[in-house]
């Protein structure tokens, strides 16, 4: 089985652009309902490939770092038409929520005179039912034994304990060689995809995958620009999360809320927001590089950190697709990466607690307000979407 196509059956760019455009302005529900949407969309009705070799892109997507349904999407645009063909598809997917939270870091702007702020300590509070949701299911799924659920808790202290993005990447490594060590490999399905691509492009994308982690913070340092000091932070932020989606919540606070560029309020009220859209949850990066302080054009903050978070996805897959076959059939792999999800766990419990708990959660009501939304969340199964708008009404008529 495998990706490629013959050339008579492949899709057109703009054909390409048009599937995933639907998506991203439909696709409601998180990165596993977004998984979900792209089966039923190019598996089931459009025939792009069979069910075989869709899970084994989504296994690849999973492991690798970054947003894995925009991997998986990034990849079926490369098995039609290359390179070009995986940008339409990047473009069409992630435009729609990426404009709305543009658009909204310009209204939050306006809306700071107005001292109408119910509704974004609403969106603040929804923010700890998703997240501490998101923990809860992961939780559940990756830290199924007493040692993974012991990896979860460690990486969370390490990382409340020393506060930054060096401990979280300490927290991720020192997982991986335990998990190495001393958790079992999953079991593997003994059939393979045979996924094709260009092992010339596959280096090249490497290169400039590595590359870019050693140069772009030497010339963010050396020259103070602002806006290479943002691509060099949300580009680190793209390539060093794994779990995708709500995991990037740290790493990327710890990027922008220290050095002044948002304030943990705002960048919060962004967080929530995202989560009432349809599309990849990376998007966040449009809000956080619109509303930041350093560039006259908040637009442009934002198109540069949604270009840099997602960089690393395209030049991933590009780098991996050849050799997935190979990598997932090592023992050794699959034990760390095992360890390395469990780390996702504590990381992201860290984070529950410090920034979002303690911003959004200053009474009894805004505890009550949180049960509540995760309560609709977890139990009631209700839409985040809705929840979302149920927090803000809520939060309105709280203040």
């Amino acid at each position: 089985m495998s990706l490629s196509h013959p050339e008579s059956s492949k899709e057109n760019l703009l054909s390409i652009f048009a599937a995933f455009l639907k998506l991203g302005s439909t696709s409601f529900g998180g990165p596993i309902a977004h998984l979900g949407y792209l089966r039923t969309e190019f598996v089931d009705r459009r025939k792009w490939l069979d069910d075989k070799a869709y899970a084994d892109l989504v296994a690849l997507c999973q492991f690798l770092p970054g947003p894995a349904s925009s991997q998986v999407g990034i990849a079926l645009g490369l098995s039609q038409r290359g390179l070009r063909g995986g940008i339409a598809a990047w473009l069409g997917f992630t435009l729609p929520s990426a404009i709305v939270m543009i658009a909204f870091a310009y209204g939050l702007q306006f809306m700071h005179g107005s001292g109408d702020t119910g509704w974004l300590h609403g969106l603040k509070v929804a923010a700890v039912a998703v997240v501490a949701q998101a923990v809860w299911n992961m939780g559940k799924q990756l830290c199924p034994d007493r040692t993974r659920a012991s990896f979860a808790v460690g990486a969370a202290l390490l990382v409340l304990a020393w506060p930054g993005a060096a401990a979280q990447i300490a927290a991720i490594v020192i997982s991986a060689a335990f998990g190495w060590r001393l958790l079992p490999a999953d079991a593997m399905a003994q059939q393979f995809s045979n996924f094709r691509g260009s092992r010339w492009l596959s280096w090249g994308a490497w290169a400039l995958f590595i590359g870019f982690l050693v140069v772009l913070p030497i010339g963010a340092r050396s020259t103070g620009n602002y806006a290479l000091s943002m691509f060099d932070s949300f580009y680190r932020s793209g390539s060093l999360v794994f779990g995708g989606g709500h995991v990037v919540l740290p790493l990327l606070r710890e990027e922008v809320v220290p050095r002044g560029w948002i304030s943990d309020s705002d960048f919060l009220a962004g967080y929530g927001m995202a989560q009432a859209l349809p599309g990849p949850l990376f998007s966040f990066a449009a809000y956080l590089g619109a509303a930041s302080h350093g560039l006259p054009n908040g637009w442009l903050g934002g198109v540069i950190a949604l270009v840099a978070i997602f960089l690393p996805a395209f030049l991933l897959v590009l780098g991996a697709l050849p050799y997935w076959d190979g990598w997932r059939r090592r023992p050794a792999i699959r034990a760390g990466m095992n360890g390395i999800n469990a780390a996702v766990v504590g990381i992201l419990l860290a984070a529950l607690y410090d920034p979002i708990f303690a911003t959004a959660v200053h009474t009894q009501r805004d505890f009550a307000l949180a049960l509540v939304t995760f309560a609709l969340l977890v139990f009631w199964r209700v839409s985040p979407l809705w929840v979302v708008i149920f927090s803000a009404v809520a939060g309105m008529a709280l203040m």
